[in-house]
């Protein structure tokens, strides 16, 4: 069924020709990473079929997350689509910031979406936002560079203790080649993203039963020391201005030896027309330390609606669009099935043309399937989130923690400098919301 009789059948405003609408001209704000881009390039099909066209702010992902922020807690109304995540979606759609997507009817398969994804864009029941893709986090290796140097990885999780040792072992900069990648671009879901499970998995949380923020605990003292280090010992040159979309391009071209990212960054790095290294890559999970709670990270990129929007019918018609199976097969079919968007939809893994060009495609379900969000930490915590805690103020302090982490990486301060300062800070936060005394 192609996607526009699909939502004529999910009785979906789609177009002035067919549901008696007029045309209208859409303001989509999105993320600047590669899923994202192929969108945009095959949104055409969508305005040929519709009569409507979109108006592209394609931003930087701290950008992003800042303008789609203050836009829509000012009712600002500057966007009619905004693409935010598994953070976002259930705050802003408790807090009546979002256009409920529970209406697209039968023909758009909600079941077909992973449950574990589906609840974490959701609030009270109700979805505010639909998944784009979803990822978790793994090691992405150098086969070619791990089989010269001798280096056999096993099927169990390796510590960052052995990962720390095989990095050193790889390191080549006279060759161009740097053991390590990793994110150093200040943001919460930027270095935060890899910081917060690495924090994780040496034993660290980011608040007690009591929300008192535990940022010079032992477990955040050794995780980011352990950072530090090996970014300075192993890591390529500026790394703190280094986040996903520079640290992927390095990984592309042949730089890093080893990187743990993102699952979604696997149909890049094993897409030819875009890695050089595409035939050389392997992967792994991502390392454990002390616990092997919360060491992937669990995300969904998700498109959303804004309260306040006035182009509702006609946006919640390209939401249906771009998150449909149907989308899923139209990218398959003009990008190559190894760009398929990844980690929303079980027809994607059922799909053999998928699964026989996506060598990660297994690992990925599995990963992001595993990711539990409810139970990421050694110790207990009174919030939900692997590399986020689930409420408003942690975009605030998130982001104030990421620049201290950002600034002892760049040997601007010293690492308990970073974790003093970020300590205060965030209870200086959670004072004011009235969490802590």
């Amino acid at each position: 069924m192609g996607f526009k009789r699909a939502l004529i059948g999910a009785g979906i405003v789609v177009s002035g020709s067919v549901a008696g609408s007029l045309a209208e001209e859409l303001t989509i704000a999105t993320v600047n990473n590669s899923d994202m881009i192929i969108m945009q390039k095959l949104s055409s099909h969508w305005e040929a079929e519709t009569g409507h066209t979109l108006n592209w702010s394609v931003l930087e992902e701290n950008v992003l997350r800042q303008r789609v922020t203050t836009d829509i807690a000012t009712k600002g109304g500057a966007f009619d689509i905004i693409t935010i995540g598994a953070y976002e979606a259930p705050i802003w759609g408790a807090q009546g910031w979002l256009n409920s997507l529970d209406d697209f009817g039968d023909s758009y398969d909600y079941d077909d979406i992973f449950e574990t994804v589906r609840n974490g864009l959701s609030a009270d029941g109700a979805l505010y936002a639909v998944p784009f893709y979803a990822e978790s986090s793994f090691t992405f290796y150098r086969k070619d560079i791990f089989e010269a140097a001798g280096i056999e990885l096993g099927d169990e999780q390796m510590t960052y203790d052995e990962f720390k040792d095989i990095v050193a072992m790889v390191h080549d900069p006279d060759n161009g080649v740097y053991g390590t990648c990793q994110r150093g671009k200040a943001g919460w879901g930027e270095n935060m993203a890899f910081v917060g499970p690495l924090v994780n998995a040496f034993g660290g949380r980011w608040f007690d039963l009591d929300w008192n923020p535990q940022l010079t605990s032992e477990a955040w003292v050794n995780a980011l020391n352990y950072y530090v280090d090996l970014m300075h010992s192993y890591g390529p040159p500026g790394a703190s201005a280094n986040g996903h979309n520079e640290n992927r391009a390095l990984f592309a071209d042949g730089k890093c030896a080893t990187w743990v990212d993102a699952t979604s960054a696997a149909g890049y790095i094993f897409n030819p027309n875009e890695s050089s290294v595409a035939d050389k890559t392997d992967f792994t999970q991502a390392p454990k330390q002390v616990t092997d709670k919360g060491t992937g990270w669990f995300w969904a990129w998700a498109l959303a609606v804004p309260a306040s929007s006035t182009k509702v019918d006609a946006s919640k018609s390209f939401l249906a669009w771009a998150t449909s199976k149907e989308y899923v097969e139209l990218v398959g079919e003009s990008e190559g099935w190894v760009a398929a968007p990844p980690g929303t939809r079980k027809s994607t893994y059922a799909n053999a043309n998928y699964m026989s060009a996506a060598p990660f495609a297994e690992t990925v379900q599995n990963s992001i399937l595993a990711a539990n969000p409810a139970d990421a930490t050694l110790e207990p915590v009174p919030y939900t989130g692997v590399q986020f805690v689930a409420i408003p103020e942690f975009q605030g302090i998130g982001n104030y923690v990421g620049q201290q982490v950002a600034a002892a990486l760049a040997n601007q301060q010293t690492v308990m400098e970073a974790l003093e300062n970020s300590q205060a800070f965030a209870e200086r936060e959670m004072r004011k919301a009235g969490y802590i005394q």
